[in-house]
């Protein structure tokens, strides 16, 4: 948890066209969250909030938004950019509203001499920026699709009361982060707690470029196992072209509980032995 207290849940990566967008599920005292940022070729990044349920609203708009511009490509029997003479007067085909609490949401889909795109904007009440993003209209789908498998797996209730904290009955303390870098690529393992109870959450870094995935603690074993079983296999592979060469070394080794070694795989044991290829 950061020292905001804000909490990581889950996130996910979509890269449609030139831009990639995350989709990252947050929690806090308040509540639980989605923090969509945008981040285009030059870098620059643009950041939405969206309480759960209001990701709900706006997966439906993306729907109605999504069967809009299909039929429009339809009858225009277009792929390519349309043509500027017949574009609407202020480039807006559609729009809605959002509104949650002190933040007002505004959706059009819109339409210049570049193409068809979902502009979202999101503006508080009490002042402060106005923030936007601007989706391209062929990537509405993908991007609906990933936010329902978000609220899918986290709900739409947008939490912050008692009942909706972490009510695992672990109490005791969760083990440190630990990392490791392989070539110009940083692996991350951090162990995290919510309501549903505790997971590990693998992250890979690579320059500008994040994805994560989310275990539920009941599953580690079974992803060791698929894990071990992979390695193992690998080794045997391994093993049989090199066994004919004559001057290689053992085809087993041993380390101390995940040392790491270069040109070779060595699935770890429960006794921290790494298990080779010897037959």
């Amino acid at each position: 948890m950061s020292q905001s207290g804000e909490q990581e849940l889950a996130t996910k990566m979509l890269q449609i066209q030139h831009k990639r967008f995350y989709l990252d599920v947050k929690q806090n005292r308040r509540g639980r969250f989605i923090k969509v940022a945008e981040v285009g070729a030059a870098g620059r990044k643009s950041r939405l909030l969206l309480a759960m349920s209001t990701a709900a609203e706006f997966r439906d708009h993306l729907s109605s938004f999504s069967e809009l511009y299909a039929s429009l490509e339809v009858s225009s029997n277009v792929s390519g950019p349309p043509n500027p003479e017949n574009l609407p007067e202020d480039g807006k085909l559609k729009s809605e509203v959002m509104v949650k609490e002190n933040r007002r949401y505004y959706l059009d889909l819109k339409e210049n001499n570049r193409g068809r795109f979902l502009r979202v904007s999101q503006t508080i009440s009490r002042g402060g920026p106005r923030s936007q993003i601007a989706i391209p209209a062929q990537g509405m789908i993908e991007f609906r699709d990933a936010l329902t498998d978000l609220l899918d797996e986290f709900g739409t209730d947008d939490g912050g009361r008692e009942d909706d904290k972490v009510s695992s009955s672990f109490k005791g303390e969760l083990p440190e982060g630990r990392q490791m870098r392989i070539d110009n690529k940083k692996f991350y393992f951090d162990i995290g707690q919510n309501n549903l109870g505790i997971y590990m959450r693998i992250s890979e870094v690579k320059s500008n470029f994040r994805s994560s995935i989310t275990i539920p603690e009941k599953s580690w074993s079974r992803f060791r196992d698929v894990f071990n079983d992979y390695v193992e296999k690998m080794n045997e592979v391994t093993g049989e072209k090199t066994s004919g060469a004559g001057s290689g070394g053992s085809g087993s080794q041993s380390g101390e509980g995940g040392s790491v070694t270069h040109g070779s795989s060595t699935a770890v044991t429960g006794d921290g032995t790494g298990a080779g290829s010897s037959k």
